[in-house]
């Protein structure tokens, strides 16, 4: 069975991806039809994370309560910023900067839980677990396949943490 660390860190690299084919798309329509993927994969992801990997790590991390608080700001600030860009026309400048808002946010997210976030929860899961929360990523991706049934709202970190030790 897949690590849930693995597929988190397949949907970082089509987060690369995506970012990257934002820059070769050279008309409104080429724009929207890969904004629009990215941006709903971006939002899903965050609430995936939030839904099964951040409860385990703020209560069996070394920096658990510290990293996931940071985590759920990230998100904040990438769902604002995808949220953002869907109020101006596209390619547009201000859709630009909305854009490039949240590839910002996301590239930083993406830096500090790899290099903190994830070593910190494999060294604290067990394969077991690991391999049971991968399950449940997969299964969380099929029960809402195109967002289906999310909020996508932003969430108070602070709260998160002390709702989840």
């Amino acid at each position: 069975m897949d690590d849930i660390t693995a597929l988190i860190l397949d949907d970082h690299a089509a987060f690369r991806r995506g970012f990257a084919r934002l820059d070769d798309a050279r008309d409104p329509a080429e724009l929207l039809a890969v904004w629009e993927a990215l941006a709903l994969h971006l939002d899903i992801h965050a609430e995936a994370e939030e839904a099964i990997l951040y409860p385990h790590l703020v209560r069996h991390g070394d920096d658990g309560a510290e990293e996931t608080e940071d985590a759920i700001g990230d998100h904040n600030k990438i769902r604002d910023a995808v949220a953002e860009s869907k109020l101006h026309e596209v390619g547009s400048d201000a859709w630009w900067a909305a854009v490039w808002r949240a590839r910002r946010e996301n590239s930083e997210h993406l830096a500090e839980e790899e290099d903190e976030a994830l070593p910190d929860f494999r060294r604290h899961a067990s394969v077991e677990l690991r391999a049971e929360l991968g399950q449940r990523w997969l299964t969380f991706y099929g029960e809402h396949k195109n967002g289906r049934d999310l909020p996508f709202r932003d969430k108070d970190p602070e709260k998160y943490v002390q709702d989840h030790r």
